[in-house]
């Protein structure tokens, strides 16, 4: 596939290009997770109240389960919608890293298709895609073998998704589905944690979590979030400090 061009003449081709079949292999260990993470996801929106109808467009459209796990509570307790959208938008400021990072790999690509790839961007591509790629520059193979591994992702999240949407009533609540779904959201959140900062951060948000449990509208997301975001930069810049005062440490001998 022709980085530039961005995808092959023939659907053939696309098909049998060997970094998008290792995309695609990339991530089917995590693919049961994410189906359990998209039924799970699927039941809740029909149980909470939507329309089947709607809920299959938000799934489509939104396509982001922890934002949509974290925003149906407060659609259900009827929370003002400045707070639906803080949520949702808080929940995602996780992308806004992880485009920031892959502008040094499609930066060159037209706006359209780049639009196109963030749909399909996800937490688990991203780290299988730095693990692939680390050098942060446009290289053959990138974009097939991103292809590969998002289209895999979208298909295991939707297809069960609308699946749980579809037989949300027929599923009882007994199957102990929210708890199949808190395990695919572990197996993914261990895989990311990649250095001291995430784990930091991760600690601080469970802890901060934990703490205003008690707040309303499910407003300890955001103070967890927060929380969270502020120990990882904080622990990025003491590490950057100390780092320079090594330097010239080092200069000064």
């Amino acid at each position: 596939m022709s980085q530039a061009a961005g995808a092959p003449a023939k659907l053939g081709d696309w098909l049998a290009d060997p970094w998008l079949r290792l995309g695609t292999r990339d991530m089917l260990a995590t693919s049961l997770g994410i189906a359990a993470w998209g039924l799970v996801t699927g039941v809740a929106m029909v149980k909470s109240g939507l329309p089947a109808s709607l809920a299959i467009v938000m799934s489509l459209t939104v396509y982001a389960g922890s934002a949509q796990l974290a925003v149906l509570p407060l659609m259900t307790a009827g929370a003002p919608l400045w707070v639906i959208w803080l949520t949702a938008a808080c929940v995602n400021l996780r992308f806004v890293i992880f485009s920031s990072m892959w502008r040094s790999y499609f930066a060159h690509l037209p706006r359209r298709q780049r639009i196109w790839l963030g749909y399909l961007s996800g937490d688990v591509i991203f780290v299988s895609f730095m693990k692939r790629f680390p050098q942060p520059q446009p290289a053959p193979g990138q974009l097939p073998y991103f292809y590969g591994a998002a289209l895999s992702n979208w298909l295991a999240w939707q297809l069960p998704s609308i699946a749980g949407i579809l037989l949300a009533n027929s599923i009882p609540l007994s199957w102990g589905l929210g708890f199949a779904g808190v395990l695919a959201l572990l197996g993914i959140l261990l895989s990311m944690l990649a250095d001291r900062a995430s784990w930091l951060a991760t600690l601080v948000a469970c802890t901060a979590a934990i703490a205003a449990f008690s707040l309303p509208l499910k407003l300890n997301i955001l103070v967890a979030i927060a929380a969270a975001v502020a120990a990882g930069l904080a622990y990025e810049s003491a590490e950057r400090a100390w780092r320079r005062a090594r330097q010239r440490e080092r200069g000064a001998a």
